[in-house]
């Protein structure tokens, strides 16, 4: 089936090198015509993450050439179809994981990409837990495989995979031990989590006194030298999680090195006999050998998290919300590490 739409004028928000936020460039254009097995998806929200302020610096482990559109993820609305695109698509709203191109008004996505996103739902509140709630979810549920009654350890609580992650955590029954600055302490303690200081010089002891017998998992997204104390933490049989290396994202040099030197040491740690397990996560693993079973996992994935967006179970955490012409403040305050959450990008007017 086809649909013949009129011309669609996109704007679009252009990373044309290693720039400061203010570098970025607003760029409008004429859409083309959506293609075999293609949509025209219109941005309802996207939002910056991590990856998004690593490909700022040329840091992304897959960085992307420049200049190119940012934008890991949106919600929108199908508003034109192309050649064998089952044309009731349209009108009706999606999610879709893009890695780049979705900082733009309108944008055109692989049909087979598209997650459905309940009505109920506000756009905004679902675009928080697109990346972040499908690795948060995967995280606990696929890669730790945790069990009603563990203690876990989240790095990074107050931040946009964190802030779902500890939910998510306490929803599974689990005890959270989180870390966070002191402003955010309050927040996490209303969410059941016990907070730490991640600047405490002593942060590593501060976790053993909550958790004296050691943890069932760790969920550590920095990387480095510390992930050593990490490991440490775990009891017999616990589980280190690794999904991020930030704390090397200001460092020059080959952005891959980083964490090719986790891989090595994860792997090590591996090879020990004391009941232990080290993985690394990675959104994207398992797309190129088979996409539609990837694509498969992260709609099972999402649904689950949106039906508990849905009942209030998951409460998402807008840290502030900016309009497309504002993505420049919008990038600066995700970088400023003092919200709690993922900061969003609307339209706008």
């Amino acid at each position: 089936m086809n649909t013949t739409t009129a011309t669609v004028t996109a704007t679009e928000i252009v990373l044309p090198g290693k720039v400061e936020p203010e570098g970025l460039e607003l760029r409008v254009h004429e859409l083309p015509a959506p293609g075999k097995g293609q949509v025209v998806l219109r941005m309802e929200a996207t939002g910056v993450c991590f990856a998004e302020q690593q490909m700022r610096r040329g840091k992304y482990y897959d960085q992307p050439p420049f200049p190119f559109v940012p934008g890991y993820d949106l919600v929108g609305t199908v508003t034109a179809t192309g050649p064998e695109t089952d044309t009731a698509l349209t009108g009706r709203r999606f999610a879709a994981i893009t890695k780049t191109g979705a900082w733009a008004s309108h944008l055109i996505v692989d049909a087979a990409d598209l997650m459905p996103v309940p009505e109920g739902i506000d756009a905004a509140a679902a675009e928080t837990v697109i990346v972040n709630g499908v690795t948060a979810w995967q995280l606990l549920h696929r890669t730790a495989k945790v069990r009603a009654g563990q203690t876990v350890v989240v790095l990074g609580a107050n931040g946009g995979v964190g802030s779902t992650l500890v939910q998510l955590a306490r929803h599974a029954g689990l005890t959270v031990i989180g870390t966070a600055s002191p402003r955010h302490h309050d927040s996490l303690r209303k969410l059941g989590v016990t907070p730490v200081d991640y600047r405490d010089p002593d942060l590593y002891a501060r976790i053993r006194e909550a958790a004296p017998e050691g943890v069932d998992a760790v969920f550590d997204h920095v990387g480095g030298a510390a992930i050593e104390d990490s490991w440490q933490l775990l009891r017999r049989g616990g589980t280190l999680v690794s999904y991020g290396t930030a704390a090397s994202k200001d460092e020059e040099g080959n952005s891959q090195l980083p964490v090719l030197k986790l891989f090595a040491r994860l792997s090590a740690w591996n090879a020990l006999p004391n009941g232990k397990s080290a993985h690394f996560y990675n959104l994207w693993a398992g797309k190129r050998r088979c996409q539609k079973t990837w694509q498969q996992r992260m709609t099972e994935d999402l649904t689950q998290v949106l039906r508990l967006v849905a009942d209030g179970s998951v409460v998402p955490q807008i840290a502030a919300e900016f309009s497309l012409a504002d993505t420049v403040e919008a990038l600066r305050l995700a970088e400023s590490r003092t919200v709690a959450g993922k900061v969003v990008i609307v339209p706008g007017t």
